[in-house]
Parts: structure tokens; C-alpha cells; sequence
């Protein structure tokens, strides 16, 4: 929703590419979880930190480009931070778990 109001002529770019980021994120981490290996499960928590760190790059893109207002952007950059954050932990508790589960660790 935060993206509804850019301009026509960035629908196809940064309004698509934010989108794409912010659905990614939830996506991978249901996809992970579905997958039987603790290995696979951490690739894709990876996977959807990245889109995390990629949709709260675009916000503070469109922010600058003022195309998003200083209040909808702090709310939604604290969001991703907060996200960010908290996937840290899983992430590294699933390589430490990782590495001790690799045969001839």
C-alpha cells in the first residue's frame, strides 16, 4: 500500500521491484520452513533476510526521491529494522547447527 501513490512512471520499476522485495520476505521464510533440511531451511531464511535489507533500501530510496512521506518511511524503515533483527538470531543458531551437523565437524 505504501507504494500505491508513486508516480505512473516508476510503477514498472521501484513501485514493482518494493513490492517484490516485501513479498519475498514472508514467502521464503514459509518456503524454508517447509523444507526438510536444516541446511535448506537456513538458505532460505537468507534468502528472505536479503529481501528484507533490499525492501528497507527501497524505502529509504523512495523516501529520498520523495516519494514517500517522512512518517509512512520511519514507520516502515523500524518495521524492517525490527525484522531484520529478529532473524538474526535463527539464522546463526541454524549455521552453528549447521556446521556441527556437517559430517566430520
Amino acid at each position: 500500500r505504501a507504494t500505491a501513490r508513486f508516480p505512473s512512471e516508476v510503477r514498472c520499476g521501484l513501485q514493482a521491484q518494493s513490492r517484490g522485495a516485501a513479498v519475498s520476505v514472508p514467502t521464503n521464510i514459509v518456503e524454508g520452513s517447509a523444507r526438510s533440511s536444516t541446511r535448506d531451511y537456513g538458505h532460505f531464511l537468507t534468502v528472505a533476510l536479503g529481501s528484507a535489507s533490499e525492501a528497507r533500501h527501497l524505502i529509504g530510496l523512495a523516501h529520498r526521491l520523495g516519494m514517500m512521506h517522512a512518517e509512512q518511511h520511519d514507520l516502515l524503515a523500524a518495521r524492517y529494522g525490527d525484522l531484520l533483527r529478529a532473524m538474526e538470531t535463527p539464522i546463526a543458531a541454524l549455521d552453528q547447527r549447521t556446521w556441527s551437523l556437517a559430517p566430520g565437524a
